[in-house]
């Protein structure tokens, strides 16, 4: 199976054996030679549902093995349904047989409620791949999405008979192609969503961030839209690093902030995604400003240290780096702008040192809110 650790951009963040059977239709013959069709009855007021028997027209040959296979799932009974699809498969290979797509999607249904969902997913991928045109084709991919989910989850991959291989790389695969073969559709939407955010739980933040924004690109109106937008701000900031690092993120970040505040105002001051984290984004910009002046004084470079000093006085003058810039400027000398030099003596009190620290508070915050629910 191939793996791909990032995601693509597609067309310009538990299930038991008991649940995958929901999604199939149940026939089994019955004592009089009928055939029973099991569907899922309308919701009562208290909103369960039932599965309802009705009689139809008799199922012979290789209906009736496909029947029989479903009964065995329906009666929790995943070793029988396997050994008879199995059989019924392997005779059958390469025949042509209009049943051949739905006893592909039995076995894996089979093998993932024998807890072998790994080899289920050779079948869902036989089923998908040959026979696109199948009317299970949907139900094999949310089959795929659905393991791809345990993985995330934790489940881990069998070796030697236990569960020790890390699945992550084979659940990232899988939810990329599920947005690759079913573009726009909920399916797609759900792994678009939860690819990002298992990127987000695993603070791989430049994944992450790459994910939610191609969220937002391919479902501008999706139901995650809000919780994509505000994770993208919290995933450009926590990719700074320090002083010493790249700020390109932070400039994103800056830009998306107020976009956000101006269109969610409510949301934007109950998640704090507002004028204060910008002025920790801007202190952070700045001191990373201030280093990079520095640097340049260790090559006795020193116009580019003046030109560095007075950019960062004149852009972000409500800093504590520039207060210290406007420092170093007056002790070699060098002339400031009268007007800089005001606002920067104008400056709020209250400064933000070291705002890369307190800037991944949201992001530790939204996750713990995450794993809480």
């Amino acid at each position: 199976m191939d793996r791909h650790l990032k995601p693509r951009i597609f067309t310009r963040h538990t299930c038991t054996g008991a649940v995958l059977v929901g999604f199939v239709l149940l026939f089994a013959p019955s004592a009089s030679g009928q055939s029973s069709e099991f569907t899922l009855s309308g919701a009562t007021p208290e909103g369960i549902r039932a599965w309802e028997r009705s009689e139809s027209a008799p199922l012979t040959g290789d209906g009736a093995v496909i029947a029989d296979a479903r009964r065995a799932l329906a009666a929790d009974d995943p070793n029988r349904a396997f050994r008879l699809i199995n059989e019924w498969i392997e005779a059958n290979d390469g025949l042509g047989n209009p049943w051949f797509p739905e006893a592909l999607l039995i076995r894996g249904d089979a093998l993932v409620a024998r807890n072998s969902e790994y080899k289920a997913l050779y079948d869902y991928e036989r089923l998908i791949r040959q026979y696109p045109q199948s009317e299970h084709f949907a139900t094999a991919i949310e089959r795929e999405l659905n393991i791809a989910l345990r993985y995330f989850d934790g489940l881990r991959r069998r070796l030697f008979g236990m569960r020790i291989l890390d699945a992550s790389d084979t659940a990232v695969e899988l939810m990329i192609r599920v947005q690759e073969r079913m573009p726009g559709s909920q399916l797609a939407e759900r792994a678009a969503i939860e690819l990002a955010d298992f990127y987000y739980r695993r603070r791989e933040m430049s994944l992450a961030s790459e994910a939610y924004e191609l969220y937002l690109e391919n479902f501008p109106n999706g139901p995650n839209r809000l919780k994509a937008e505000k994770r993208l701000i919290y995933s450009d900031v926590a990719r700074f690093k320090g002083p010493q690092y790249d700020a390109s993120g932070l400039r994103d970040a800056r830009v998306r902030i107020r976009n956000f505040a101006q269109r969610y105002p409510g949301e934007a001051e109950r998640t704090g995604i507002n004028e204060g984290l910008i002025a920790r984004i801007d202190e952070s910009v700045a001191s990373q400003m201030l280093e990079s002046a520095l640097w340049y004084q260790t090559q006795n470079e020193w116009p580019s240290m003046r030109y560095t000093l007075r950019r960062l006085i004149r852009s972000h003058p409500q800093t504590l780096a520039a207060q210290r810039a406007m420092d170093i400027m007056e002790e070699r000398g060098w002339t400031v702008d009268d007007a800089a030099r005001q606002r920067v003596r104008d400056a709020d009190a209250v400064r933000f040192e070291g705002g890369a620290s307190e800037m991944v508070e949201p992001v530790d915050a939204d996750a713990r809110e995450e794993d809480e629910s």
